[in-house]
């Protein structure tokens, strides 16, 4: 029995380290890392499990400690006083896919099993070659894109996509096709290779190295190309970090796992809004790992990875700077400079790039690999048997079943939300109402601590009262009830949105909307409105969007000259965007200052590309002629739109008659 569980415990292990790169379902919103964070989780359960039972059938307890698994051990508590301590949300905190509790500690019990076992870099190097001929020949063949021409079903159309990957991001294919190339390359620099004489291992053997080279060309050129990789500046992350030591918390335990968008949009300054990444409100990751830890998780986080960094380098560089080190090199088949170049290029793409699972689990896989070389006088073990004590040994494992079971139902739960909130993306595709709001209902019933759920919820809810809103003196006595009912859910999700995580001014700003089109139904709607919108604004206050969106309220309630106010700042922080002045022009215009609105819309003209942006600055050429010769402009015109990117504020669309009436808790920090 005891053999037939370490066989089965060793194809698990093989299974996950083989089928990583290529595993994704198109059942969960995201495809790719969410997949690969649950078949993680869900592989070190079932490895758990197996142990589990295996130390209730052999009645023994048996543990080697290597050098690297305290430090890890370390590590992955600093993660987890962070979460505690600092996180908002500390159930999404868990479920983060490329730094959450759960992803992490899935990634060391991985790297646990792993690290145990007999001839791992063997092991690795033949899984690695496979992997590469594999994910190369995927990358090729989608870059020419086959499917282009082809009607495929909906959940499908990612095919059609050329850089689709089965691994995810073209940034995390480059990263780990350059890591599968290493140890392939030193095979064919090793005086054995040329002692092959069997042509089909040649061919294989060339093929691993071939392909992935083409695959790795294939997707830098599409990278280039499109310009697809966007990258957090390297210069916010750096006051991100300067920031989170203005406070004693923060200082030690970070910001809180999956709430680095919070201190990003704080310290995010005029420079930023001057880049071509200035309509993304936040990133949810640091420029790179170093800062991202410090970011979340503080002092505490870094100092406990910077001592897994040093404990990495103090057993791998003896092995190739020391004499005996050295003399192991040239006795040991098992350690190549193939070793030492992928701890380098690991730690390169740590210290250059962005976090993500992919690059984390590639450095569990190197840690693995270290951990498995070490000498034997390095590793320690302890042996327990309780053959003795039956109450003791069937205690803990109905304890420890139990545990996994409730960890496993939990995961599932998490999951299974992900399943239904796709199928509810799916509705939206097919223009399902029904099918909209009865999955995302139920992925909001099985994961309520989920703020995109949340988010959702709230605009689907919003998107039915406004749609039946549009009826207008068509509205019978039912729909004004569903509206109604629709509203306060709606209002309701976007206010549990806030509580989840009150330090994210997008959700303000989500608040802020739904007020804002709810002005001609709803009595008070207008002060909500800009409650919401000054709280945006205090928690990222860089952000021109907010004080136009602002300003665009006082605009339509005819208070011209809090709208210039707000109208101006838009245009202080980003002073080459064009519907800023525009809507500047507009609101001195209406205020009787046709001196200053003619100037406005000069600056407006200044900043738009004629050659892409014809319509718009034919439409604000128009509108300057009309502001110099003081022509009065039709009402219905000051509030129309254009299908370009000059738009002045629109009036909401449908009205009810009488209007509803807000609760009294309906301001945004009302709970």
């Amino acid at each position: 029995m005891g053999k037939i569980l370490l066989k089965i415990r060793y194809f698990v292990i093989i299974f996950l380290l083989f089928l990583f790169p290529f595993f994704f379902i198109p059942t969960s919103q995201e495809f790719f890392i969410t997949n690969k964070m649950y078949l993680l989780i869900f592989g070190s359960l079932l490895l758990l499990t197996l142990s589990v039972i295996e130390f209730f059938v052999s009645k023994k307890f048996m543990w080697k400690s290597y050098p690297l698994d305290g430090p890890t051990i370390v590590f992955v508590l600093a993660i987890g006083l962070s979460t505690i301590f600092s996180s908002p949300n500390k159930i999404q905190a868990l479920l983060n896919p490329h730094f959450g509790l759960i992803s992490i500690l899935s990634l060391t019990i991985f790297y646990f099993y792993l690290s145990r076992l007999n001839n791992l870099p063997s092991i690795i190097y033949h899984l690695s070659s496979k992997s590469s001929i594999i994910l190369s020949v995927t990358t090729i063949f989608f870059f020419f894109q086959p499917f282009k021409n082809i009607n495929l079903p909906i959940s499908l159309q990612f095919l059609k996509n050329s850089a689709f990957s089965p691994l995810g991001s073209q940034l995390d294919l480059v990263i780990f096709l350059g890591f599968m190339l290493l140890p392939l390359l030193s095979v064919i620099r090793h005086p054995s290779f040329s002692k092959i004489h069997d042509l089909r291992s040649r061919i294989y053997h060339l093929s691993s190295i071939i392909l992935p080279f083409l695959a790795f060309l294939v997707t830098l050129y599409s990278i280039l190309k499109n310009n697809s990789v966007v990258l957090p500046p390297l210069s916010v992350s750096w006051y991100a970090n300067l920031e989170i030591l203005k406070n004693i918390q923060t200082a030690v335990f970070g910001v809180g796992v999956d709430n680095f968008s919070s201190v990003f949009t704080r310290v995010k300054d005029f420079s930023y809004n001057q880049t071509s990444l200035w309509q993304i409100p936040s990133f949810n990751v640091s420029a790179n790992v170093p800062f991202h830890i410090f970011a979340v998780t503080g002092i505490l986080g870094l100092l406990t990875f910077s001592f897994l960094i040093f404990k990495i380098f103090y057993l791998v560089f003896p092995y190739f700077f020391t004499k005996s080190g050295l003399n192991k090199f040239e006795s040991d088949p098992k350690i190549t400079w193939s070793h030492l170049i992928s701890v380098l290029y690991i730690f390169l793409c740590l210290l250059f790039l962005p976090m993500s699972l992919p690059v984390l689990f590639l450095f569990f896989v190197i840690i693995s690999i270290i951990s498995n070389n070490v000498d034997n006088e390095q590793i320690s073990g302890k042996k327990l048997e309780l053959d003795e004590m039956p109450i003791l040994y069937v205690g803990l494992t109905i304890i420890s079943l139990v545990i996994l079971g409730i960890s496993i139902y939990f995961i599932g739960r998490s999951y299974a939300a992900e399943y239904y909130f796709k199928k509810s993306l799916n509705g939206l595709v097919t223009n399902d109402a029904k099918k909209v709001y009865d999955n995302m209902r139920q992925a909001r019933i099985l994961n309520p601590y989920e703020e995109k759920y949340v988010l959702s919820f709230s605009q689907v809810n919003f998107l039915i009262a406004s749609q039946l809103a549009k009826k207008g003196k068509q509205t019978t006595e039912a729909d004004k009830q569903t509206i109604a009912q629709a509203v306060q859910a709606a209002i309701s999700e976007a206010k549990e949105a806030i509580r989840l995580n009150p330090g994210r001014a997008q959700y303000y700003d989500n608040l802020a909307s739904i007020y804002s089109n709810i002005i001609s139904m709803a009595q008070g709607a207008d002060v909500w409105t800009i409650s919401s919108y000054q709280r945006a604004i205090i928690l990222d206050p860089s952000n021109p969007t907010y004080r136009l969106n602002l300003g665009g309220v006082y605009y339509l309630l005819g208070k011209y000259t809090e709208a210039i106010n707000f109208f101006g700042q838009a245009v202080e922080l980003k002073p080459n965007w064009p519907n800023a002045y525009y809507n500047l022009a507009w609101a001195y215009y209406q205020s009787k200052s046709f001196d200053k609105a003619t100037n406005a819309m000069q600056n407006a003209i200044k900043f738009i590309d004629k050659k892409t942006s014809a319509a718009d600055w034919d439409k604000a050429n128009k509108d300057l002629m009309d502001f110099k010769n003081k022509l009065e402009i039709p009402q219905d015109m000051t509030n129309a739109s254009s299908s370009g990117a000059l738009n002045l504020p629109e009036k909401p669309v449908g009205e009810l008659d009488p209007k509803l009436e807000l609760p009294k808790d309906a301001s945004p920090e009302a709970k």
